[in-house]
């Protein structure tokens, strides 16, 4: 006879240790993408560098541009293993590349994307705020005192970017494994529904932290990433659709692509 209390207690011991295992994974797929972006932008970019080049910060860019590469090479991966097959009809029902939704009734919710511009807003305000903040902390005021010139996008505004057409290619091919087949794939696409499995409505706050986390390319940006971090996941979570965040973030290429033409087409 099997004595009640173990009949209570065992079904638990098994998916404890399958939310464990969960839990694990998706930590092993964040220090995947993560260890190679700090190996990239803190080893190899700085030995690259020729003395005296006036745009030092155009090595560290495609060093992060290669970084987001191996995320695609990593999402195929895990996809892989999961058994998903690189089908648009599978693909688009796994990284939840589908229309905004209901979660209570599952139908169709295209309004969902009115919330975008709100998002955004929140996302840009609130990283602004919580940088502000965090910088005016000693330990704040040390990490942007620590960071190097040649990180940060701002120095590329100099005279000898002007006609550099090449830059704008960098940006193009930047955003699209950023917004697109990198950054976004990875985070959103394939780790965003594994958090729901492990962690259920929280999941947007753990892709959020994770994701913020991840940025040790801009280590002194992390604290106040976490504000626009969780303005991609949330909505992608709430309305099941990937393409909110994907749109959200995506908004950020946009300047981005802006900002790099009037860098290359400075009078």
């Amino acid at each position: 006879m099997i004595p009640v209390h173990a009949t209570l207690i065992s079904p638990g011991v098994p998916a404890r240790l399958v939310a464990v295992g969960r839990t694990a994974a998706i930590l092993l797929i964040w220090l995947a993408a993560t260890a190679p972006m700090a190996v990239l932008a803190w080893i190899v970019a700085p030995r690259l560098m020729a003395p005296g080049d006036p745009l030092p910060g155009l090595v560290f860019w495609r060093m992060m541009v290669l970084g987001m590469a191996w995320q695609l090479v990593l999402s195929l991966v895990v996809l892989k293993l999961e058994g998903v097959r690189l089908a648009w009809s599978e693909l688009r029902r796994r990284l939840w590349l589908t229309p905004p939704v209901w979660r209570s009734t599952g139908r169709p919710f295209l309004g969902a994307f009115l919330l975008v511009p709100l998002f955004v807003a929140l996302g840009f305000l609130g990283d602004e705020a919580a940088t502000l903040l965090f910088q005016a902390t000693p330990l704040g005021e040390r990490l942007a005192a620590l960071a190097p010139p040649f990180a940060m996008i701002e120095h590329l505004i100099t005279p000898q970017a002007r006609g550099r057409w090449d830059i704008l290619g960098l940006a193009l091919i930047s955003s699209l494994f950023n917004y697109g087949l990198g950054e976004a794939l990875l985070f959103h696409g394939v780790l965003l529904p594994r958090m729901e499995r492990a962690w259920g409505r929280w999941a947007w706050l753990g892709n959020g932290l994770l994701f913020s986390a991840y940025h040790v390319h801009k280590f002194w940006l992390m604290p106040g990433l976490v504000i626009s971090c969780l303005c991609y996941a949330l909505p992608a979570q709430a309305f099941r659709s990937n393409w909110l965040a994907v749109v959200i973030h995506g908004v950020e290429g946009l300047v981005l692509i802006a900002a790099v033409l009037v860098v290359i087409l400075q009078p």
